[in-house]
C-alpha cells in the first residue's frame, strides 16, 4: 500500500470479528515496525506487552469490570480483538542514557527536559504500529484502561515498577462498527493549525 494511503486510511476501529485470529507473522512486523520510531539519544524507553485468548480475557477480567454504562457498547467492540498490545514508557532508561559521558546530565534532572520524551517515542513507536496494522489490512484502536484499574493490571501481568502504561492497541480484522461520533467535529485544516513564520501567520 502506497504511505500516503497508510495515512489516509488509518482510524480508529472498535469492532472487530473474533474468529479471526492475527497471524503470527503479521502480529512480529506490527511490533518489529513499532521499533523503529525515534527516540531521544536512542534511550528505546519503551516495552510492549502482547496478550492472546486466555491472556486478554484477564486483561478484560479487570479493565471492563464494573465498565461505565457509556462506554458499554463500544467496550463490547474492543474485547472482541483477538489481540492487545500494552505500551509502556520506561522514564528511567532516559534519564539513564542522558547521565552517560556523551550527554552529561549527571544529575538525571527532569527540569533538563523540553517535554517527557519516554512518552512522546512510546507514542511515536504505536503510531508506527497503526500505521503497519493499516498496511497488514487490519484495524486497530488505541486506547487507554480505566486509571484506578491500572494497579492491579501491573499486579495481574508483573510489570515492574517505573514502567509507566500509556494505553494500548486492540488489533485484528474490522468488523462493521459505528464511526466515533467526535468525528462531527471535523478535522482541522493547515491553514488552522499551521503558523508560517510568525505565530498568527497562517497563510503559504
Amino acid at each position: 500500500m502506497e504511505f500516503s494511503e497508510v495515512v489516509r486510511r488509518r482510524r480508529m476501529v472498535r469492532n472487530f470479528d473474533p474468529d479471526r485470529p492475527v497471524p503470527a507473522e503479521v502480529r512480529e512486523r506490527i511490533l518489529e515496525n513499532g521499533l523503529h520510531a525515534p527516540s531521544g539519544g536512542f534511550s528505546q524507553g519503551w516495552a510492549f506487552l502482547t496478550l492472546e485468548g486466555d491472556d486478554r480475557e484477564r486483561y478484560w477480567g479487570i479493565a471492563a469490570a464494573d465498565a461505565d454504562e457509556k462506554y458499554v457498547g463500544w467496550l463490547t467492540g474492543l474485547r472482541r480483538a483477538p489481540l492487545l498490545i500494552l505500551a509502556f514508557a520506561h522514564k528511567d532508561a532516559y534519564l539513564d542514557r542522558y547521565a552517560e559521558a556523551d550527554k552529561g546530565w549527571t544529575d538525571r534532572d527532569e527540569s533538563h527536559w523540553t517535554a517527557p520524551y519516554w512518552y512522546v517515542d512510546t507514542g511515536m513507536a504505536v503510531l508506527l504500529m497503526l500505521q503497519t496494522v493499516v498496511d497488514e489490512g487490519l484495524g486497530a484502536c488505541f486506547f487507554g484502561p480505566p486509571a484506578d484499574k491500572v494497579a492491579k493490571l501491573y499486579d495481574e501481568f508483573g510489570v515492574p515498577a517505573g514502567f509507566d502504561l500509556i494505553g494500548l492497541l486492540a488489533v485484528g480484522h474490522r468488523a462493521p462498527d459505528k464511526r466515533s461520533p467526535s468525528l462531527k467535529r471535523g478535522r482541522r485544516n493547515t491553514a488552522e493549525v499551521v503558523h508560517r513564520g510568525h505565530w498568527g501567520n497562517h497563510l503559504a
